[in-house]
């Protein structure tokens, strides 16, 4: 593909790592777009999407490990991967700081995720040809 016709997207995940189809699709379409050469520059995890970013998630040894998944995929396409911080809190998913803040043991939030705001969701959408939701 030359790169006139290369888009970049940003895609918004709303689904859990298990439990619905949002996140599995949103995986897969991820791949196709890097597979015919288009850019992903922004994954945007948001309501139960921040599930995708829980460590302590540990599917059955006979199941695909969704949130490895999205961790090797950004490293692969150089992508960001936010969580929107108030949608994390609310479902118990929280970085070092806010571990510390609210006085608990440790951080449960996957490398290669970062807390972020919706501020960081309106930019991914400016600065991309097109923003996708699953």
């Amino acid at each position: 593909m030359n790169n006139s016709t290369q888009l970049t997207y940003c895609l918004l995940i709303t689904g859990p790592a298990y439990g619905t189809q949002q996140a599995a699709s949103a995986y897969q379409f991820a791949n196709a777009l890097l597979e015919e050469g288009h850019r992903l520059k922004t994954l945007f995890f948001y309501s139960d999407g921040v599930l995708n970013a829980n460590s302590l998630t540990s599917p059955a040894t006979d199941e695909f490990n969704l949130v490895q998944g999205w961790q090797a995929l950004a490293k692969r396409a150089d992508c960001e991967m936010h969580i929107c911080v108030s949608a994390a809190l609310r479902r118990g998913v929280v970085d070092t700081e806010q571990a510390e803040t609210l006085s608990l043991s440790a951080s449960n939030l996957s490398d290669g995720f970062m807390m972020s705001g919706l501020g960081s969701l309106a930019e991914a959408m400016m600065t991309t040809d097109r923003t996708i939701q699953f």
